[in-house]
């Protein structure tokens, strides 16, 4: 079975200066690089658009990039056990406008979003369908954000299972 982990992150994350302006919001790395260490499998996204008065029509796009090998930086983020009990995780997660992303693809493993006064998410439907970062690897997936007008907050969580 596997362990199942929430990631909550204390800094707001804002979209970018609009124009499709991409801004890094949250790197999701491989804590520990030893070979024979779990991976990591992302398997949903929660978002919330806060802009106030703005209208669902208002979009916010998110983007999940696969990088190679790790970048560096942003402000820790916890990862909590969804079971109590649960062994502590080996994902090393960060969110922030200082995250360096790493380099080598960059290929898009995911595009969702939602409006920018509201919710949306994505979940994998099927073990097959979840981001998986091999253990012992220097993979990373980093999620951005852009939308047409600047400086959004949003909330943003993710599921990992190890």
């Amino acid at each position: 079975m596997a362990f199942v982990y929430d990631i909550a992150c204390a800094t707001t994350p804002l979209t970018g200066g609009g124009a499709g302006s991409e801004v890094v919001q949250m790197a999701i790395r491989q804590g520990n690089l030893s070979a024979g260490k779990r991976g990591v499998d992302i398997q949903a996204f929660s978002v919330i658009g806060r802009g106030a008065g703005l209208t669902a029509i208002s979009g916010i796009s998110l983007r999940v990039k696969r990088w190679t090998t790790g970048g560096t930086g942003g402000t820790a983020c916890t990862v909590n056990p969804r079971r109590l009990g649960t062994t502590a995780d080996t994902a090393a997660v960060d969110s922030g406008t200082t995250i360096t992303p790493g380099t080598v693809s960059g290929a898009i493993q995911l595009l969702f979003g939602c409006g920018a006064a509201g919710p949306s998410g994505w979940a994998a439907m099927n073990p097959d369908s979840m981001i998986h970062m091999e253990g012992g690897s220097q993979d990373e997936c980093d999620v951005y954000s852009t939308c047409g007008t600047a400086s959004i907050g949003l909330d943003l969580g993710v599921e990992i299972a190890e």
